[in-house]
């Protein structure tokens, strides 16, 4: 798998948002975010971007997460947000993303999750992803 570093073209169509070249990219941090600023870490998470036949380029990713953690997220709100951390100034927010996971809710059991941004993901300024992060209210062990 590759960085995100000097992998990102020139200006892009708004049709066409994802500004990075096809291939399978490393995420560095990873969190599915509540609006109350409670989140779950999605471990060993990776993007794919390819390309569909019409041109377009399109993202899908996956990592690990502990579906019990996801479940109370989810007791409380339905929109959830994905943060995506790839390294030097690429941090983007995911708004309401598409996810699927297991259906196996032991509280040790993780599975792999799925995601695919519902629309245009946003970038977000690394002083206010680094506020954002400071904000989390982690859900752990």
């Amino acid at each position: 798998m590759r960085r995100f570093k000097n992998r990102c073209e020139g200006k892009i169509a708004m049709s066409n948002w994802i500004p990075f070249l096809e291939g399978e990219y490393v995420v560095e941090q990873a969190f599915i975010l509540a609006p109350d600023n409670r989140a779950v870490a999605i471990e060993d998470a990776s993007i794919e971007v390819f390309q569909v036949s019409d041109g377009r380029r399109q993202l899908k990713g996956n990592g690990r997460i502990r579906n019990i953690r996801l479940v109370e997220l989810l007791e409380d709100s339905d929109d959830l947000d994905l943060v995506l951390d790839l390294g030097d100034e690429f941090k983007y927010r995911l708004k309401k993303p598409k996810l699927q996971s297991g259906k196996f809710f032991a509280p040790d059991a993780k599975s792999t999750l799925h995601f695919r941004p519902a629309g245009p993901w946003e970038q977000i300024p690394q002083a206010d992803f680094e506020y954002l992060i400071s904000r989390l209210n982690l859900i752990s062990e």
